[in-house]
């Protein structure tokens, strides 16, 4: 009896690793390749803003227009403009995962041409920005990048 026993459990516990195994698999795969293409614009002097729209897309097909927001405080000053933005996400399974607050921490310095890159996190999603435009700004600054959907 007590062999039957050991041998159930045994079965049990290989069925539920093989199980999450699968489940892990599976959340790899899950990740949809989303893509940003955005335009911006702000000021700042000590408080920062801008405020912008762009367009997410997916490997699977989907897409989402969306708002974008940005706040933040800090020794910053100036006014600026991204045209032709990018932005590539990970760790998302569904398209809506995208939208939401992202923690934003910033160094930048541009006089005429300027250039962004960063990478911001929500959770385990994660969100690497580039872009260049037009403007001058100096500063460092910490806040949040906010995506919402269009209307």
């Amino acid at each position: 009896m007590k062999n039957v026993s050991g041998i159930t459990l045994a079965l049990v516990a290989a069925a539920a690793l093989l199980g999450s195994h699968q489940a892990m698999a599976q959340d790899e795969r899950a990740d949809l390749s989303c893509k940003l293409s955005f335009s911006l614009s702000g000021w700042s002097a000590l408080y920062s803003t801008a405020e912008g729209k762009g367009v997410v897309s997916c490997k699977d097909g989907s897409s989402l227009p969306v708002l974008i927001s940005v706040k933040g405080g800090g020794l910053t000053a100036g006014r600026t403009r991204v045209d032709h933005g990018t932005g590539d996400f990970t760790h998302v399974r569904k398209i809506d995962e995208v939208l939401g607050r992202y923690a934003q921490a910033e160094a930048h310095a541009g006089l005429t041409k300027t250039g962004t890159a960063q990478v911001l996190t929500k959770g385990t999603v994660s969100l690497a920005l580039a872009g260049h435009g037009e403007g001058i700004d100096l500063g460092v600054d910490v806040g949040e990048f906010t995506l919402k959907p269009a209307r």
